[in-house]
């Protein structure tokens, strides 16, 4: 029995425990009873994502003369309170099923290690199920990293209120708790709920009854200025893009729904996440989280040049949370130094210092 597997005895249920089933077999078992699982599955298809190459097209110029030196370059930074050691989060993924316990007990047990933040999936499973709680729950393995609860906004138009996000909360002593944004996955999933209709006023609620922050996440079309300021003024003053560039989420509810001609009509709808970034850093006093389609270290350095506080990615880190811990911190690991070099080669020796970098966005030939 792996290490990895014994530290999973902590948090996932006795069934997972007793089969020591593996990766692929808890994703073949879950699949066929569990559209969580079946996200899994179809997010670690590489035809799932939709290359945007948006972060290609942001340029830097290059500092032949570095005023600094390398072992001298900081990426701490502060977030919801907390010093992590890199402006990094593990951006929220899945939960509700046994491979799901695995893949966040892993990211957790790295984001602690590293000093990273990390958000958990949608925990509507939870709050309709209790004991598919323990597949959240990994606050003992991340004791003091920033924790990031998860619900989906709509479901306000649907009968939650403030016990449930504060119970969301509670579930993982989590440090603020994310409503996502997703209308578009929604309008295409074949259990899709869309009455977006009043959804505001019930989120400005939430974040003026919560005690701790709100942050609203879209889940893949990205987050303009218009929308930022209504959200701002709505008192949610941490956003998170999630635009255009990574998983797309229009195709795997598409395929879900057997109809891949909608999901490839709507694979790239949205705003990329550079031009998010951009549109949002004209809020004043927001925190901007930069997600969707980061890959690299350097594709993090762009994003906090354009504007970004801290680098929310997910995808790169999946399938490595299926296998191990020391696979999710390996991938933070070579993230973090490509961001070392990038900064050495901008003369930034802090992440305050980067944010100043000129950077320039070309426009699409």
């Amino acid at each position: 029995m792996g290490r990895e597997e014994s530290a999973l005895g902590a948090i996932i249920t006795r069934q997972a425990v007793s089969t020591m089933a593996s990766p692929k077999e808890l994703l073949d078992r879950d699949r066929d009873r569990d559209r969580k699982a079946e996200h899994i599955r179809l997010a670690l298809e590489e035809r799932m994502q939709f290359a945007s190459h948006a972060f290609e097209r942001c340029t830097f110029d290059h500092d032949a003369l570095p005023d600094i030196d390398f072992g001298d370059i900081d990426l701490s930074t502060g977030f919801l309170g907390k010093r992590i050691r890199a402006p990094l989060l593990l951006s929220c993924m899945t939960g509700g099923t046994e491979i799901a316990a695995r893949i966040n007990h892993n990211l957790a047990e790295a984001a602690e290690s590293r000093g990273v933040a990390l958000g958990v999936g949608s925990q509507r499973k939870a709050l309709e199920d209790p004991s598919q709680a323990s597949s959240f729950e990994v606050r003992s393995v991340a004791p003091t990293i920033p924790l990031l609860a998860n619900l989906g906004a709509i479901q306000l138009n649907y009968g939650y209120g403030i016990d449930h996000c504060r119970r969301a909360v509670a579930m993982i002593g989590a440090d603020a708790l994310v409503l996502h944004l997703n209308p578009l996955q929604e309008a295409i999933q074949p259990e899709g709920q869309c009455r977006f209709a009043g959804l505001l006023p019930k989120m400005a609620e939430i974040a003026r009854q919560l005690s701790v922050p709100v942050i609203a996440k879209e889940v893949g079309s990205g987050i303009s200025e218009a929308t930022g300021r209504r959200l701002a003024g709505a008192g949610i003053r941490t956003l998170d893009t999630a635009g255009v560039g990574g998983t797309s989420w229009a195709r795997i509810e598409a395929q879900r729904a057997h109809d891949l001609e909608t999901g490839e009509l709507f694979a790239g709808w949205g705003i990329e996440t550079p031009e998010s970034i951009r549109q949002l850093r004209r809020i004043d006093g927001v925190t901007i989280i930069g997600s969707g389609g980061l890959r690299s270290g350097v594709d993090v350095a762009k994003a906090i040049a354009l504007g970004a506080d801290l680098a929310g990615l997910a995808q790169p880190f999946l399938e490595a949370a299926i296998e191990s811990a020391e696979r999710v911190c390996e991938r933070i690991d070579r993230i973090v130094h490509e961001l070392k070099i990038a900064m050495f080669c901008l003369s930034s020796r802090t992440v305050s210092d980067l944010k100043s970098v000129p950077i320039r966005m070309e426009t699409e030939r």
